[in-house]
This record gives C-alpha cells, structure tokens and sequence, in this order.
C-alpha cells in the first residue's frame, strides 16, 4: 500500500494500540494522539523501530474544550496530510446520572463526541478537496439503546452513531467514507478507566485484537457499520435490541451493568 497516514486518538490504550500496529504492519505513517507524552514517546519509538515507519506524536487531553483545535493545530505545523482519521478516544463510566458529578459527565460529552466532532469538521473538509479519505468511529453496540447506570454513554455513543451514518450517506460520492465500528464488552483499560471490570457485562470482555482488525478492514472498504467482538449468539440478539420493549431492554442493561459479588 501507498504510505497512508493514520491519525489515531487514544493511541496508547488497548483497541488504539492494536489499530496502531495494524496500519504500521502495513507500512502506513502514524500520528499518534493520547494524554500520556510517556506512552506516546514509547510507542512512537517502538513502531518506528519495529516497522520502519515515521510517527509523530500529539499529547493532548480530551476532555479540554479545544483539543480538536490543538491536534489541528500541530497537524498544519507540521504540514501532515491525515488519510485516515481513527476517532478511537472514549471515556466510559458507570454510576446512575444523579451520583455521577458534573464534571465526570461533561468530560464524558467532550471526550465521546465534541472532541470527535471537532476532529471531522477539521479534517473532512481536506479529505473532500482531494477526493480521498477514511474516517474510522469508534461507537458501541451500546449506541443502539438506553443505557441505565451508563446513561450518558450509551447516550453519546447513539449521537455519535446517529452522526457517522448520516456523514456516510452525505459524503457517498466524494471518495471520502465514515465508518462506524460497534464492538461490545471488550478487555481493555477502558473498562478499568470507567470501574466497569467487575459488572457483569465486562466479567467475559472479548480481546480487542479481532475488534480492531475487523475496524479498520471495514474503514477500508467504506463500510457504514461494522458488528464486531460479539459472540455467537449476541449478534441477532444486538440487532434485534431496538425492536425489544424499551422497559424490558433497559432491565437487562441495568442488570448487566450491575457489580458482580466476589
């Protein structure tokens, strides 16, 4: 492949490393994006190394206002075309809506979808002008439902959905394409980051590993939405999820993001 270069948020956790070396394997240059300048430092070495690719790094904090416009920013600084922008960054956490804290919340809303949004209305327009580009969302099966004791996440999750599909439907004879990747529970520091390791949904998290390859195969196509990390017998039960009486979906949501007793 020609020397694409990917942009990917979240870089340095679970499924963004994974997409990390997915796109360096292939010989793909790399501008990674995280809050960790020590992570960020050793990944960038270790890809570099490793795949003999260049890879710049972008320390910025997500759930600042402005974090869009400082990864923009350091883009035009550095005169670096993003060919394929992975929007991966995302913050969960569980507790009901009135025990969380403002801030936990708004944080939450910046980092899952102003920050992402920013990052399009950015990027898209430079992608569009030359004709070619891939964008790569990051959603959740979660995006499909209500989501009591993760409320505003599975709330921004369906934003962000809702929003990448109609992109996708906007931009359908451009050469640009978004694509939005859905996974389930996965094990990954997501789920330690947000206290949900020991509910019951995140007890049997998947490996990122096949989420991530699955993603980006999807984002190379031009897929819409990509399915992905879900067992067997999840599949048609996730697709048949908003046909479901609300009141009955959200009792099963509710107990499956309930604490598991040790």
């Amino acid at each position: 492949m020609s020397k694409k270069t990917a942009l990917i948020t979240g870089a340095t956790g679970g499924l963004g490393q994974k997409f990390v070396r997915i796109h360096a394997e292939k010989g793909g240059n790399l501008v990674l994006v995280g809050r960790s300048p020590q992570k960020l430092a050793q990944l960038q070495q270790d890809m570099q190394n490793k795949y003999h690719v260049k890879a710049m790094t972008i320390t910025v904090d997500f759930t600042e206002f402005d974090a869009a416009e400082q990864i923009f920013n350091e883009l035009q600084k550095a005169n670096v075309q993003v060919d394929y922008l992975i929007n991966n960054a995302g913050l969960g956490g569980q507790g009901t809506f009135l025990k969380r804290t403002m801030e936990q919340d708004i944080n939450m809303a910046r980092v899952n979808m102003i920050v992402p949004t920013k990052l399009m209305k950015l990027i898209l327009p430079q992608m569009v002008k030359r004709g070619s580009g891939r964008v790569l969302n990051v959603s959740s099966s979660a995006a499909l439902i209500p989501g009591p004791l993760q409320a505003e996440y599975y709330a921004t999750k369906a934003y962000f959905t809702s929003l990448s599909d109609a992109l996708w439907y906007e931009l359908k004879d451009t050469g640009v394409t978004v694509t939005t990747l859905m996974p389930g529970a996965m094990a990954t520091d997501f789920a330690k980051a947000g206290g949900l390791t020991d509910t019951k949904m995140f007890a049997n998290g998947v490996s990122p590993v096949k989420v991530a390859e699955e993603g980006y195969q999807a984002m190379l196509n031009g897929e819409m939405n990509v399915f992905a990390g879900l067992p067997g017998w999840q599949r048609p039960f996730v697709g048949m999820m908003p046909m479901m009486p609300k009141k009955t979906i959200m009792k099963f949501v509710a107990d499956q993001q309930s604490i598991q007793k040790k």
